[in-house]
């Protein structure tokens, strides 16, 4: 009989950890595994999709920790748990981390699992002890790539062994290259717009190549917006300067980026970087967390230190001249996406699983 286990994130909207959260639900192997959804927010495009694929989804609105709502919700998650048999529980963000983890162990006998998709500091400081205290009540935790399994282990003390590593997935169908119909070439970003993503350093970088025949893309929406747009504003891009909100449409968006920039000063493995290579775009990024295990300089996309503008400007000076370079790395980061794929990452994530689940087991 397959094993009933319950995935949970905030949100089923545009989000990466929301996406790589539905794509394990979508395909986790169904002799195995039955895969249930819980979330605090189910308004978004992963809904329709976790619905098309016969995953059942569990609402449990809570808006504040604090409230005498959520001792009701926190209630309805065990009875959830026990009432479906659920054999393994798996956080994949910090607010269902801090809801979910001590809940499932203390009061019921499922696996509990939770993940950690990023550098710590970008957790809200008041969370982050809570958070700390859960390293020490979850079974494991999942990273999404090295760099992120360092800092748990040199930064947080949290013990090799209870540190899992299963990096993003992408679906190579659906972030395909092709041809798209363009009057310029176009230097791109697709990314939440906040101020680890250092968009600033993008803009400022375009405007030292700017010229006839180049303009820059930005996908995305976030609390940088207003600022971002007035910087291109003051810097006089004009219509060289296209902002686009975050869509679901993101295949679509990247298949009209030349050159993908992901400037930000904090990452872990990118879900952005990855899908934009998987589309054929030349990727540069900061030498930052994960993005020099997607990225080898000069091989198969560029790499630069985060904030530095000349650094960045350079770079995209040189690959504006070179084609030829342009193309070779980018069919390159093709070839190295190939390697992250969906499937990839969902039986890495079934043999984490199976591995805690025998375990508990025995």
């Amino acid at each position: 009989m397959a094993w009933p286990v319950l995935l949970l994130a905030r949100e089923l909207d545009l989000g990466g950890s929301e996406r790589q959260m539905t794509e394990i639900a979508k395909t986790l192997d169904r002799s195995r595994f039955s895969p249930h959804v819980g979330c605090f927010r189910p308004q978004g495009i992963r809904s329709a999709e976790l619905a098309a694929a016969g995953v059942p989804i569990v609402h449990f609105p809570v808006d504040s920790f604090t409230s005498f709502g959520a001792l009701g919700e926190a209630w309805k998650l065990g009875s959830y748990i026990l009432q479906n048999k659920i054999r393994l529980v798996h956080t994949f963000d910090y607010p269902l981390t801090l809801f979910a983890v001590p809940l499932a162990r203390w009061t019921t006998r499922a696996v509990v699992v939770s993940s950690q998709r990023s550098h710590r500091s970008l957790i809200p400081h008041k969370y982050r002890r809570w958070i700390r205290m859960t390293d020490h009540i979850a079974q494991a935790i999942v990273v999404n790539c090295e760099f992120v399994r360092r800092h748990l282990q040199n930064n947080e003390g949290v013990p090799e062994s209870r540190i899992r590593l299963c990096y993003n997935g992408v679906d190579l169908d659906e972030f395909a290259p092709g041809e798209t119909p363009r009057d310029a070439l176009t230097i791109g970003v697709v990314c939440a717009l906040r101020p680890e993503k250092d968009v600033k350093t993008l803009i400022e970088a375009f405007v030292r190549v700017r010229r006839s025949g180049l303009r820059l893309l930005i996908v995305g929406s976030g609390s940088m917006l207003g600022e971002l747009r007035g910087l291109a504003e003051a810097s006089g891009l004009g219509s060289d300067c296209t902002f686009v909100p975050a869509t679901a449409m993101v295949a679509q968006w990247l298949r009209a980026i030349d050159i993908f920039v992901l400037p930000s000063r904090s990452e872990a493995l990118s879900n952005s970087l990855l899908e934009a290579m998987a589309c054929g775009c030349c990727p540069v990024a900061s030498r930052v967390g994960g993005n020099t295990e997607l990225i080898r300089h000069g091989e198969n996309g560029m790499l630069f230190e985060a904030g530095n503008v000349d650094q960045l400007g350079n770079i995209l000076g040189t690959l504006l001249e070179r084609r030829v370079l342009r193309e070779q790395l980018a069919a390159r980061a093709r070839s190295t996406a190939e390697q992250f794929s969906t499937d990839a990452s969902t039986q890495r994530m079934e043999e984490i699983y199976t591995e805690l689940i025998d375990a508990a087991e025995r």
